[in-house]
């Protein structure tokens, strides 16, 4: 096999408030072989979606993405992550308020660490957000996957209010400002 053809599969872990939205971005670009929903960064081991909810275990909801760093690298997924919500808001995406909907990438190698910060900072020196940048970049821990029911959300339910009025502007900001980075045939 040539280098042209290589696979290099990678992993990602972020938090960006609810993982519905940020699974459902992260499962449209080209690249991307998986996405999955979960809870890290807390102290709990095995958590429930009915424990995370209460804020107290010190998980975020968040998502495991394997990609193909020969077509995505680890800085484009960085540039879509903080694209797609609101870094800026401490424990809080819109109307979704608690500690689990903080704003964390969980590097896995150092480069990722440096990359993240590096990203940060030129963000912040960019003034690229009215209020400064609150994402935490931290280690990463054991990752739970969230139940069933959490899995492929949007996609499977399109038509919940949810997803109408918090989901699908995000991914419409994904198609405008990321159209070629887009698995084909995705909306």
């Amino acid at each position: 096999m040539d280098k042209q053809n290589k696979v290099e599969l990678k992993t990602a872990i972020f938090a960006a408030g609810c993982f519905w939205c940020t699974e459902a971005v992260f499962q449209r670009l080209n690249g991307v072989s998986e996405v999955v929903s979960g809870y890290t960064g807390g102290t709990i081991k095995n958590p429930a979606y009915r424990e995370i909810t209460t804020g107290r275990t010190g998980h975020a909801e968040g998502v495991k993405i394997t990609f193909d760093a020969s077509k995505i690298s680890y800085a484009e997924l960085l540039e879509v992550f903080f694209a797609t919500h609101d870094p800026t808001t401490l424990n809080r995406q819109g109307n979704d308020v608690g500690t689990q909907y903080r704003s964390e990438i969980f590097y896995t190698t150092p480069e990722q660490k440096q990359l993240a910060e590096d990203f940060i900072q030129l963000l912040e020196k960019e003034n690229i957000f009215d209020s400064p940048i609150v994402t935490a970049v931290s280690e990463a821990k054991p990752f739970y996957v969230a139940e069933e029911e959490h899995h492929d959300y949007y996609n499977e339910h399109r038509q919940q209010p949810y997803c109408q009025i918090i989901i699908d502007p995000k991914i419409k900001k994904l198609n405008n400002y990321f159209s070629k980075k887009l698995k084909n045939g995705t909306v």
